[in-house]
């Protein structure tokens, strides 16, 4: 018998009669596991429903009910063609200023609530791309003050609000939203790219912080000498815990250089033009009056313990791409590593940044009414549980993996911010792929990734120009990692045939070994 909740579903989504759903099963479902962040997302108002809620032509196999919100996007603008409305927004930040407009249906429309959920997911996923310090809105009066409510404190958006000023590195500072009289009063759109070295010369000291482990590189003249793995619980509250563990593997690895003329890094989260660590995720717990002042300047102080050296560190999907650039040699090329969590990046035709800050993990991918939650926001459908370790293991006893217990997508120790259990499932996903018996039914979780990462791609395309994408991460790695980019690539003709023309990559070997350790190494220019 269908839960509440399925038949709910079946009624109302996608506007339509949508064919049998897959039984929700423990496996997928769905609990508020980012509660500490805030109350769950609103209900999808049967306007937005009818207006947003779309089939894809290639399904995904074990998630049938997933609606990218691409397709959403394209649908709503079909249905709202030749409106005289639109609202428009402005996102300033200090080196640039985003820019976004979006026709919507009257104030007075019966159905005026399908444009205020696109537009308000549309904001939030520039935000996560450029970052932003205020927000200003301009349009029909009804819409722009439900967008000021959605994104005030007490509102949907709270966390983006609540998280950019720290993002921004001004973390005391509040996150204004203000409509304005006219769109001539909205700051024009403006980047400042960002130029980074790409010549590892002399004796240069590398390090990589993920949510798993520190990697530490000791590179001279563009050759890589040293490489370890380190270990670490990034959910430990004290700052001395990471600073012993970072500084420890860095000495350790640069005990194999004859000095360390320059320091190049990379980590989750978002790294300011200066270096400075001002919102990175690898340091959840720490209390925020500590992270002020013992995080944000921890890598100028890593720095002095070497010497005061040249220093440069850059979000790490930023790093997947400078490095995607030097393997294929071309650029408008986006990076997508499939770890613990998403990693993206992108560099353009030159191979520049662009100075964004590429959060592509905390991006709205599924509008799915019904769509997860994640540990790290409030909110249901965001990228990192498709494209990471994460889509893996939700689909795993789906996709027909023997699991203990305390593997198990609904176990309480799969659904926080430790990162452990999901790497466990994973191996034993990967394991049961190079099982005959049971590879047919395992490859429909890769096949559903691929779903995610075709669709997810056509979504980045509306704001990159790509034509490169590398793919990599230990959820992309063996045989299930070129199912996954197949399916990737069937979804780009059946649906979006005009970005056909995307080339997909896999690191080669030494891509694997040393790329990007050498690509983070040469950040800093002697």
């Amino acid at each position: 018998k269908a839960s509440p909740a399925q038949a709910r579903a079946k009624r109302l989504l996608f506007g339509r009669p949508s064919g049998p759903l897959v039984a929700t099963s423990s496996s997928m479902a769905r609990i508020h596991v980012g509660a500490a962040h805030g109350p769950p997302d609103p209900p999808m108002s049967k306007a937005a429903m009818k207006y947003l809620l779309v089939r894809p032509k290639v399904p995904a196999p074990l998630d049938p009910n997933f609606c990218p919100l691409v397709l959403a996007k394209k649908q709503y603008l079909k249905l709202v063609a030749g409106s005289p409305f639109a609202v428009e927004w402005a996102l300033p930040r200090a080196d640039g200023c985003a820019r976004g407009k979006l026709p919507v249906l009257a104030d007075k429309h019966a159905d005026v609530e399908a444009s205020i959920h696109l537009a308000g997911v549309l904001i939030q996923e520039m935000i996560w791309q450029r970052s932003a310090s205020e927000l200003l809105l301009f349009g029909p009066p009804k819409i722009c003050e439900a967008l000021q409510k959605a994104y005030s404190p007490e509102g949907k958006y709270a966390f983006e609000v609540k998280t950019m000023p720290k993002v921004c590195g001004t973390p005391s500072n509040p996150f204004p939203v203000k409509i304005v009289a006219s769109a001539a009063e909205l700051p024009a759109a403006k980047d400042t790219k960002q130029v980074c070295g790409k010549d590892a010369s002399g004796c240069r000291l590398a390090f990589d912080l993920g949510k798993s482990d520190i990697k530490t590189v000791a590179v001279k003249d563009n050759e890589v000498l040293e490489s370890m793995e380190t270990e670490w619980d990034v959910t430990n509250p004290d700052p001395q815990y990471h600073w012993d563990m970072i500084l420890g593997a860095m000495k350790k690895t640069a005990a194999k250089l004859p000095r360390v003329e320059a320091i190049g890094g990379s980590a989750t989260g978002t790294v300011s033009g200066n270096s400075e660590a001002t919102w990175c995720d690898i340091f959840p717990n720490v209390p925020p009056d500590v992270y002020q002042e013992k995080v944000v300047n921890i890598f100028h102080r890593l720095a002095k313990e070497f010497g005061d050296v040249p220093l440069k560190v850059i979000n790490d999907g930023e790093v997947t791409a400078l490095a995607g650039k030097m393997m294929v040699n071309q650029g408008n090329l986006c990076g997508i590593s499939m770890g613990s969590s998403e990693g993206g990046g992108y560099c353009d035709a030159d191979g520049n940044l662009l100075g964004w800050i590429n959060e592509l993990c905390y991006i709205q991918l599924d509008l799915n009414p019904e769509a997860p939650y994640d540990p790290w926001t409030p909110h249901s459908g965001i990228s990192h549980m498709y494209l990471g370790q994460r889509a893996a293991t939700r689909l795993a006893e789906l996709g027909g993996v023997d699991l203990p217990d305390d593997l198990k997508p609904s176990s309480p120790g799969m659904n926080t911010m430790k990162h452990e259990g999901h790497a466990k499932c994973l191996k034993l996903i990967q394991a049961a792929m190079k099982d005959p018996a049971k590879e047919p039914q395992v490859r429909l979780i890769y096949e559903t990734i691929g779903v995610y990462l075709g669709y997810a791609l056509a979504q980045y395309s509306d704001h990159y120009i790509i034509e490169n994408a590398l793919v990599l991460g230990r959820v992309s790695t063996g045989t299930g990692g070129q199912v996954m980019l197949n399916k990737a690539k069937e979804v780009l003709m059946a649906e979006f045939p005009h970005l056909g023309h995307i080339t997909f990559h896999q690191p080669d070997e030494h891509f694997k070994r040393v790329g990007q350790c050498i690509a983070a190494a040469a950040l800093p220019e002697l």
